[in-house]
């Protein structure tokens, strides 16, 4: 198979989930809107447009804040469609509206190119080390020739369905998500105003059926109060509003979405949209007057 791939947005996950491609041996041409963010990496070639990235590449693969930025890079001027080769197959990695994948898959195929809608999760530190979830939506036959690329990024790489799948699948994962760090956080506060110290909490539960990936992750930033980004509360909120559009558009309600976006509002407009998402406890934190913290760091 190729091994001419092109990589656009090179921000917290592409960066990483770029270099893990290099180190696979791939010949990566790469762009991203802010030119210092290519310095960063040696041994590519740096395009000065995302229509230039398709021109050299036989897979396109982008990693992206949201479904304009998206459409702009791929559909705009001197985007991937003005310089795209019949026959390419684009990789949309970023989390973006289902419909929009579809959108952008419909105007790709009167080129003769194939997509496929494949966000992550995991956040910055399983785009490191190379083991995201990715879900995948596309044809079958496509997403076999691009497999063993993406097992590159992700440990568990899933077909899921037709094109917008992928991104409907990761935005039933956001909700999750979203949940399960208001539910900690919530739970947390609680047991802390009461006296009783949060990292022995976290130790008793974490083996027990209120266990999960999200509880592993996040615990130990709020117990140190970290919230470095590894995925930002303003992302979620991005994610967070692709799904109550998504769902409304169906007629489905999702109310537990809603008030978890509402407090993820909050702390936009305390100035903390670039907190790591854990950081949601400090909504809660804030109303009961508790931090919530190491022992020593009450």
């Amino acid at each position: 198979m190729t091994k001419r791939i092109g990589f656009i947005g090179l921000g917290i996950m592409g960066m990483p989930m770029a270099k893990n491609l290099l180190a696979a041996g791939y010949a990566l041409t790469v762009f991203d809107i802010d030119k210092s963010r290519m310095e960063g990496l040696s041994k590519v070639r740096k395009a000065s447009t995302s229509r230039e990235v398709a021109a050299a590449s036989d897979i396109i693969i982008t990693m992206l804040p949201n479904s304009n930025h998206v459409k702009e890079a791929v559909l705009g001027k001197d985007g991937v469609i003005e310089g795209v080769q019949a026959g390419a197959i684009l990789i949309d990695m970023s989390s973006i509206a289902p419909l929009a994948s579809k959108e952008i898959a419909e105007a790709l195929k009167k080129k003769n190119v194939e997509m496929l809608d494949a966000p992550v999760s995991g956040g910055e530190p399983k785009a490191v080390q190379g083991t995201l979830a990715i879900m995948v939506g596309g044809p079958d036959e496509v997403f076999e020739k691009v497999k063993p690329l993406l097992e590159v990024m992700g440990s568990s790489v899933t077909l899921v369905g037709e094109i917008g799948s992928g991104n409907m699948t990761k935005l039933a994962n956001q909700i999750i998500v979203a949940l399960n760090i208001a539910a900690l956080s919530e739970a947390m506060v609680l047991a802390t105003k009461a006296g009783v110290d949060p990292e022995k909490v976290f130790q008793a539960i974490r083996g027990g059926l209120a266990g999960s990936a999200v509880l592993d992750a996040k615990m130990p930033m709020i117990l140190d109060g970290n919230f470095k980004p590894g995925f930002r509360i303003e992302l979620h909120i991005k994610d967070l509003t692709n799904a109550l559009d998504t769902a409304h558009a169906l007629g489905v309600p999702i109310p537990l979405s809603g008030i978890v976006m509402e407090e993820m509002q909050a702390l936009r407009a305390d100035g903390k949209s670039s907190d790591d998402h854990g950081g949601l406890i400090q909504f809660y934190e804030a109303l009961a007057k508790q931090k919530v913290r190491r022992t020593s760091k009450n």
